[in-house]
């Protein structure tokens, strides 16, 4: 058997390349979109990818497995669990619990694990050349290293009320159902740490079956399903707003993207031009070379590992928008956001020194600043991370506006106050700054934010 683990850290999305090197046949688990990386670990080890699977329909990712399907002609096998609304719109291999995929010599049994979702999967996969007894299990958004799936997703991020309930209820019959496994069994999951599809991921890429029975919170509760349920559903992070776009995109038909597409660099006048219509410019750089001169409008969202959750959060998904960015970085900057289907990229241009902008600045502070602002009855303190970290521990006298739905909250911003921002350490905070700068709204940003904070021994308190 051929194994590898593809894992796209920007996301904490994994996803699986197995093959029968006997046979020549392999099967790809909840593959991302940009379908190059299978091709070519097709290419090196002299295989065919005969078998494209998924373990649910993905709220977090645009999953590449119908343009892996067109372009090497494999079969999709998806599941037909869940029930009514809760199906593929598009032609595949139907599953249901209990179903086995052959690719090769390697059988992948199908059971029904739902809970994070109705219509949720895992594959228990057996070498047959080797044995007899099922070796590893991949379970998606169901079991992780220490967590397992949020239900909560479909109401929050989808607005199907009702469903969280009814899906933790669920995923506690699944539990029971993956603890009767045999302890030896590995267990691959869908993600890994910095996923917001669970709330305490662990950050190593496997576990078995046996040690998650013995750390992992959700085997903890024995016969008390209400404590299960209760702790299951509480103090999850914010879903992210696009999470609903890619539930929806990856259920139905939909334009495919073969290939990486490549983007021009915008002359000047073509820059100009599309500025003056209002296309939106999202600038990579850093947080400190965009505060000492950036583009009057332009948001900042770093380019790191965050970079495509945050667009989702600031994009819509019928706009273009404009990168700043270098060249060298337009590949990579393009992979991230074709992974949650951002695709309307208009262009980008790497110098914002050459288009005549009078550049603005933004204004950062430092501790000892920030302390003299507090308690003053002219300023508005703003903690711009999610609800349950402001909840753990925040600055007295801070209000929490969280980054992600700032732009529609912005009526409570007091214009006559002087605002102050801050986040955890300052990628948040800067993202804030830029987007209350474009609408009018200046602020001082405390860079430092609670970590900072925090290392000095200053208080905090709870709510």
């Amino acid at each position: 058997m051929y194994f590898q683990h593809v894992y796209d850290k920007t996301l904490a999305q994994a996803s699986y390349f197995i093959g029968c090197q006997a046979k020549g046949e392999a099967i790809v688990i909840d593959a991302k979109r940009d379908i190059d990386t299978y091709l070519e670990i097709a290419k090196q080890n002299n295989m065919t990818i005969t078998h494209i699977a998924e373990t649910h329909i993905h709220a977090d990712f645009l999953t590449g497995s119908r343009e892996l399907a067109k372009v090497t002609g494999a079969k999709m096998y998806l599941s037909d669990e869940g029930g009514e609304g809760w199906q593929y719109e598009f032609d595949h291999i139907g599953l249901k619990n209990g179903d086995v995929i052959r690719v090769g010599n390697l059988t992948l049994e199908v059971i029904h694990t739902p809970g994070h979702t109705p219509e949720s999967i895992s594959f228990l996969l057996t070498d047959h050349p080797a044995t007899n007894e099922p070796v590893m299990l991949f379970t998606g958004d169901f079991v992780f290293v220490g967590d397992i799936g949020r239900p909560d997703l479909l109401e929050k991020a989808a607005g199907l009320a009702g469903t969280q309930d009814a899906g933790a209820k669920q995923m506690y019959k699944s539990i029971e159902k993956f603890a009767s496994l045999p302890e030896y069994i590995q267990v691959w999951p869908g993600h890994g740490a910095g996923s917001a599809c669970g709330k305490a991921l662990g950050a190593v890429p496997s576990s078995t079956v046996g040690y998650e029975k013995i750390r992992n919170w959700a085997f903890q509760y024995g016969d008390n399903e209400k404590g299960f349920t209760d702790f299951l559903l509480a103090d999850q992070p914010e879903p992210p707003k696009y999470f609903a776009m890619m539930k929806k995109l990856n259920k139905v038909n939909r334009p495919l993207l073969i290939e990486v597409p490549k983007h021009a660099k915008l002359s000047k006048a073509e820059f100009l031009d599309a500025y003056e219509k209002g296309i939106k410019v999202i600038d990579t750089r850093n947080k400190a070379d965009f505060a000492q001169g950036f583009i009057p409008g332009s948001i900042n969202i770093q380019g790191n590992n965050s970079f495509a959750t945050w667009c989702g959060w600031m994009l819509n998904y019928d706009e273009q928008f404009i990168l700043v960015a270098d060249e060298s970085q337009m590949d990579d900057l393009t992979r991230k956001l074709m992974r949650i289907g951002l695709d309307n990229i208009y262009g980008f241009i790497d110098n914002v020194n050459d288009f005549g902008f009078e550049l603005e600045k933004a204004e950062v502070i430092d501790m000892d600043e920030f302390k003299t602002y507090l308690g003053k009855p002219n300023v508005q303190v703003l903690d711009v991370r999610g609800a349950t970290e402001y909840e753990t521990g925040h600055v007295e006298g801070a209000e929490n506006l969280f980054v992600g739905t700032l732009k529609d909250n912005l009526d409570k911003i007091d214009k006559n106050k002087q605002v102050i921002i801050h986040c955890q350490s300052g990628d948040r905070a800067a993202i804030a700054a830029s987007l209350l700068h474009k609408n009018g709204i200046r602020v001082k940003n405390f860079s430092g934010g609670m970590a900072e904070w925090k290392k000095n021994n200053n208080l905090t308190v709870t709510k």
